[in-house]
């Protein structure tokens, strides 16, 4: 069972970046396929990157291709993955929540077996 959690949301001025981490702490014996998402409110739940279980592809949303950047440390008890998020902008204010599942096929057209809690990213004009 997974057990995910997000850190690293926070203010930031337009122009800047953050970088957001998910940690899997759960007891699965198998490596997931990881990814993010973000919502806000009275908008559906969109997809903004996946990384698979070697962290050899990745997959980005359009609108984010080319400023965030999705990685992964598979070393040793640690299952960790990162969103490196520059040049953000204002449109990128949401709730940015961490997901695993099987394969990055599933995780990019939502298919999503456990989500993370969710972290606030607010960029500011």
């Amino acid at each position: 069972q997974e057990q995910l959690e997000e850190s690293g949301g926070g203010l930031v001025q337009a122009g800047g970046s953050l970088r957001l981490s998910c940690t899997d702490s759960g007891r699965s014996l198998r490596r997931n396929a990881m990814g993010w998402f973000r919502q806000v409110p009275g908008k559906e739940r969109e997809f903004v990157a996946a990384v698979s279980a070697d962290g050899d592809n990745t997959h980005y949303a359009d609108s984010v291709k080319d400023r965030f950047t999705i990685s992964r440390d598979n070393a040793k008890n640690k299952n960790t993955a990162y969103l490196q998020m520059n040049s953000l902008k204002p449109e990128d204010t949401a709730i940015y929540y961490c997901a695993a599942d099987l394969n990055t096929a599933r995780i990019r057209v939502g298919i999503v077996n456990s989500w993370g809690p969710g972290t606030q990213v607010t960029v500011s004009s």
